[in-house]
């Protein structure tokens, strides 16, 4: 099912627990999100099980396995089955990071962040540019969240995005978690960092909830998805649908997983706040 999501604009990450739930009840779900990597196998269950998922609901594929701002060259095997994966499913999105996780080919747990220079810049739209043409669609990148900056990088993350995505063509999924959490570790301002994008390249929303860790010097906080949206972050949602309209958007919910029916209010609450602004002249509906 290609083409943007027209009917519900709200869905959630599908993670393991809830798969055969969801393939059985068929919750009014919008649409549902996969991590790409997990469905690599076309004969495994889990490729199966997408299958019949995609007869019901909009797919969106996001990966964190590219390593698209690592010096390595772009992994042809990771890309074939990406192709493949996508050729088959036809996801309405696919999307990865602005990110890099690969030294000589060895992966870490993480999605790092990149110092922000014109080189790496260069850099990193060469490899978006070489993953769009490969899959022959565009790609969507994600901001990212992070905990630590590189003190020689020159160029502010938001800038550093939005000349990614103007240089590429590719477009942007804008995690609002992400936007917030980063913002009190580095001390940015959330509504800058948005105003400078270009909000027609916005295709996805990502929302989910953080973890605070404190230190005797202070506290961090971290992108844990393992908690319920914080409120915070469900005001920067609402003045983005105010602002910009319906965003297809999802729920993340990674860690400390709750029962479906807790994920679905999770995205009742989204769809709640898109209706409350249609009600007030803000937006119109489908």
């Amino acid at each position: 099912m290609s083409g943007p999501v027209q009917h519900r604009m709200v869905g959630v990450g599908l993670r393991s627990p809830h798969i055969t739930q969801v393939l059985e009840q068929k919750p009014d779900i919008g649409w549902l999100e996969v991590h790409s990597e997990n469905y690599f196998i076309p004969t495994s269950s889990a490729r199966q099980q997408l299958r019949q998922l995609a007869e019901h609901y909009p797919i969106s594929c996001h990966g964190t396995g590219l390593s698209l701002g690592s010096a390595d060259p772009p992994d042809r095997r990771h890309l074939t089955q990406l192709k493949q994966l996508v050729d088959e499913i036809d996801p309405f999105a696919v999307s990865d990071h602005l990110s890099w996780s690969s030294v000589d080919g060895q992966f870490f747990n993480d999605l790092l962040p990149l110092p922000y220079t014109e080189e790496a810049l260069t850099h990193f739209c060469r490899k978006v540019d070489q993953v769009q043409e490969f899959l022959g669609r565009q790609m969507l990148i994600e901001n990212p969240s992070s905990y630590l900056s590189f003190s020689h990088s020159a160029i502010p993350e938001w800038e550093f995005i939005h000349q990614v995505q103007q240089r590429t063509g590719c477009a942007l999924l804008l995690d609002l978690n992400n936007i917030y959490v980063s913002a009190f570790n580095h001390g940015f301002n959330c509504d800058q960092y948005i105003a400078t994008l270009d909000a027609s390249a916005v295709k996805e929303i990502h929302l989910a909830g953080f973890t605070v860790k404190q230190f005797d010097d202070g506290e961090i906080w971290i992108d844990t998805h393992s908690k319920p949206v914080s409120e915070p972050v469900w005001q920067l949602y609402r003045r983005w649908v105010q602002q910009h309209g319906r965003t297809p958007t999802l729920i993340e919910w990674d860690l400390d997983i709750p029962e479906l029916p807790v994920l679905l209010a999770e995205a009742d609450k989204a769809t709640t706040i898109i209706m409350q602004e249609a009600a007030n002249g803000q937006i119109t509906t489908p």
